[in-house]
């Protein structure tokens, strides 16, 4: 951990799991990358993919149709009510039972 904090702000740390995740400047990259690699306890260093990645997301909403939120509700409320007479029914049976015993 210590030999780490000279290249970059730490992130997260995973002891379980036993890796690092480290904040360098993208100036310094290539450099940082390259020592990292030297040191003895590195197995694998690997950029993040981030800036390669479109964050603009207008033609992306444009496709995406509205979801059905309402028919869901209706299929919901429905199921409830079955769930509800179901447990009058069950109730109606044990009070039977109870009486039949008793």
């Amino acid at each position: 951990m210590k030999t780490l904090k000279r290249f970059g702000l730490i992130h997260y740390v995973s002891k379980r799991m036993k890796y690092v995740v480290i904040y360098v400047n993208r100036t310094e990259l290539e450099t940082t990358i390259r020592k990292l690699k030297e040191l003895h306890f590195v197995r694998q260093v690997e950029p993040s993919y981030r800036p390669l990645i479109n964050m603009d997301f207008k033609e992306v909403l444009k496709k995406v149709t509205p979801r059905k939120e309402v028919e869901e509700v209706e299929e919901f409320t429905q199921l409830d009510t079955e769930f509800e007479s179901q447990l009058i029914k069950n109730n109606h049976i044990i009070k039977e039972h109870e009486v039949r015993t008793s």
